[in-house]
């Protein structure tokens, strides 16, 4: 029963974040029943008041004819022990019971004799006043001030337990101490404030599901339109740029679905212009590098003859050469990456993937490196496992993301030592490059894999790179289903690493390797006084 209630606590939870409809309804529900609560225990209490009072005010009139009555017909009696005083209750008793149009109640007359105890009931039922309940009355009935006095009680009288009205009075008869007690069924009365509660609860029940039904609705005539407005903008995101609300009458949820199909159609007029914008973007730039070969192939040869002549030269023109040649280097760099680029623009990139042994590649990216960290006095430092690395990768364009990320931190180490590390798990391979440079901006760690983006751009490079290196070494770890983060620190150096699936196909959901550090984390742990 317990399992079935959390169940159902946690699916009205559900609809509680999800639904609107069921939120308007539930807090309609939760404050009308309030109200309603409030309204019938106020009109309840209202009419049982009222019904109680109107019995007390017509059983005092009552018991006060009663007592007249009583003091009248015992006038004579001056004695507590005259003989004739018992014949004369019971005929007071008797007349003033058949003044009483309620057969169910009782007229008691008590006659103390010495103590309060000492008594002698004329009455059908004598054991009522010795009830615990009513005892308390009677000490008020014959206490010094007198008066007239009542009191609801549970009693068991005749047909079983009810309320009842008890009234007391005392009797003044010269030397005679009497009390009078009329009690009063309340039967009559407590049916009706019953019926009375039975009906105002049915009514606030039927007010309340009623209440709820009208909230229901009215909330179903606003939380519709915004559901289909809901969905037809889903459908725009997933690019049916087609797709619009019908619009209906010309209230405000009218102009809520003309508006916004407007705003879709001007949406999908400026998707539209861009994505042809793109298009021509794209052609343009393959177009451009495809002829740009051409010629770039005719200047080629000439600049490796001159290159190749450069000794026979004067040492201006020699010079002229190498320049030459350098920068046909870099020019010949960047109509490949703007190539690769407009592959990746226009979704034509297809990975080749197969199983590779990455450890070899590491060491051979890091070998092709030696040269440039030598210039730059960096000392490359590489870290992989003695067993083999085996991922479904492209090979080639693993080798490309590596060679970006190491020649990038070569160019920023600051003559200080990079750390290539390659590790594994049973999910997942991961590749970091650690700098200990100039570090990165906060912020920078996303706009590093930009195009054409240059953290300094006055700062002089050694490779002479085209900008677009780790744009494409993004794209080439995205087109593996892979991940490529940066992490940076002003003066702590900067690290990238780079996670793969060891399957081909499989979700990324961890990495063997983590991206901050682990002599960051100290710092920063040694800053806050925490233990790393």
């Amino acid at each position: 029963m317990s399992r079935r209630l959390r169940r159902l606590w946690a699916v009205a939870r559900r609809q509680w974040r999800r639904s609107l409809q069921f939120r308007v309804v539930g807090i309609t529900l939760l404050l009308s029943a309030a109200l309603v609560l409030a309204f019938s225990y106020t009109v309840a209490s209202l009419i049982s008041n009222g019904v109680l009072q109107n019995k007390l005010d017509q059983s005092k009139v009552m018991i006060d004819n009663g007592s007249g009555y009583a003091m009248r017909e015992l006038a004579g009696f001056t004695q507590p022990d005259d003989p004739s005083l018992p014949p004369s209750l019971r005929n007071v008793v008797t007349q003033l019971y058949g003044s009483i149009n309620n057969q169910d109640a009782e007229v008691v007359m008590l006659r103390r004799s010495g103590d309060l105890n000492a008594s002698w009931p004329p009455s059908r039922n004598p054991d009522v006043m010795d009830n615990p309940q009513v005892s308390g009355l009677r000490s008020l009935v014959v206490g010094e001030k007198g008066g007239t006095y009542q009191q609801i009680a549970t009693l068991d009288i005749g047909d079983g337990t009810q309320k009842y009205l008890v009234m007391g009075t005392p009797v003044a008869v010269g030397s005679v101490p009497i009390e009078l007690y009329y009690v009063i069924p309340l039967r009559t009365e407590d049916e009706l404030v019953r019926f009375t509660g039975a009906v105002v609860t049915g009514t606030g029940i039927a007010l309340v599901a009623l209440l709820a039904l009208i909230a229901a609705m009215m909330t179903r005539l606003v939380v519709t339109p915004v559901r289909v407005a809901a969905r037809t903008a889903q459908r725009l995101s997933a690019g049916l740029l087609d797709q619009r609300m019908v619009v209906r009458g010309e209230d405000d949820l009218a102009r809520l679905a003309a508006a916004f199909n407007q705003m879709a159609a001007n949406l999908q007029r400026q998707i539209v212009r861009l994505e042809e914008m793109s298009r021509l973007q794209r052609r343009f730039t393959s177009d451009v590098s495809h002829e740009l070969r051409t010629p770039l192939t005719t200047v080629r040869m000439a600049a490796d003859l001159l290159f190749a002549s450069r000794d026979e030269f004067e040492p201006a023109a020699a010079r002229s050469a190498e320049l030459l040649q350098a920068e046909l280097d870099r020019f010949e760099a960047l109509l490949t990456d703007l190539l690769e680029i407009s592959r990746f623009d226009a979704g034509f990139a297809a990975l080749d993937a197969e199983p590779t042994d990455l450890v070899p590649v590491v060491r051979r990216v890091t070998d092709q490196l030696t040269s440039l960290a030598e210039r730059c006095k960096v000392e490359l430092q590489v870290v992989v496992p003695e067993a083999e690395v085996i991922a479904e990768v492209d090979p080639r364009r693993v080798e490309r993301v590596l060679r970006n990320l190491v020649g990038n931190a070569v160019e920023h180490g600051e003559a200080k030592p990079v750390v290539v590390t390659l590790a594994a798990d049973g999910s997942a391979v991961a590749l970091t490059v650690r700098d200990h440079g100039v570090g990165l901006k906060p912020g920078e760690e996303k706009l590093v894999f930009n195009r054409f983006w240059r953290a300094d751009p006055s700062r002089a490079r050694q490779t002479g790179g085209t900008g677009l290196g780790l744009s494409i070494s993004l794209e080439d770890a995205r087109l593996h289903g892979g991940w490529l983060e940066a992490w940076g620190a002003p003066g702590k150096g900067a690290q990238f690493r780079l996670t793969l699936p060891a399957r081909n196909g499989d979700r990324l959901v961890s990495s063997p390797l983590r991206l901050v550090p682990d002599d960051a984390r100290a710092d920063e742990a040694a800053l806050i006084g925490e233990t790393p």
